[in-house]
């Protein structure tokens, strides 16, 4: 007699980041890395006994130089379905106070993730993105727009 095993999925592996946005300009602006070909928020994945809110902001200082986000829309997410290799990337809405950006090393292994930025509005950020990613950036627009309300 042969047992069968019934194998469930894979835990996905979650990534976290930020949909990063600057009013510094007349219509909000969204921050895009390019990595060779493709378009997307600062994210990385989430070490173990962090936090994955703690990841994103983390991820968006690592890969970008920005450490004052302010998060005025709080700690809601949206999350993308599972891609890849079972992958989640987790995205929360923040508001950066500068648009100054300087690309930088992966700490661990010395090498640059990304290979260029841009501060887009949404119709030009948009047509960049991948759909998975386009989803992300139409969470965040309707957020966005009106502004938040200050502390």
């Amino acid at each position: 007699m042969h047992a069968s095993s019934s194998r469930s999925p894979p835990t996905p592996v979650l990534s976290a980041g930020a949909v990063v946005v600057s009013r510094a300009a007349a219509e909000p602006r969204y921050l895009l890395l390019r990595a060779y070909r493709n378009w997307d928020f600062p994210k990385g994945l989430v070490e173990p006994g962090e936090e994955p809110l703690e990841a994103a902001i983390r991820e968006v200082q690592e890969e970008t130089g920005i450490d004052d986000l302010e998060l005025p829309w709080g700690r809601d997410f949206v999350e993308t379905a599972p891609y890849g290799r079972g992958k989640v990337a987790r995205y929360y809405l923040a508001l950066a106070r500068t648009e100054r950006v300087v690309l930088r090393p992966n700490p661990a292994s010395g090498i640059f993730e990304h290979h260029e930025f841009r501060w887009l509005p949404g119709a030009a950020a948009r047509a960049l993105l991948v759909p998975r990613v386009a989803s992300v950036l139409d969470w965040a627009a309707a957020r966005v727009t009106p502004a938040p309300a200050r502390p």
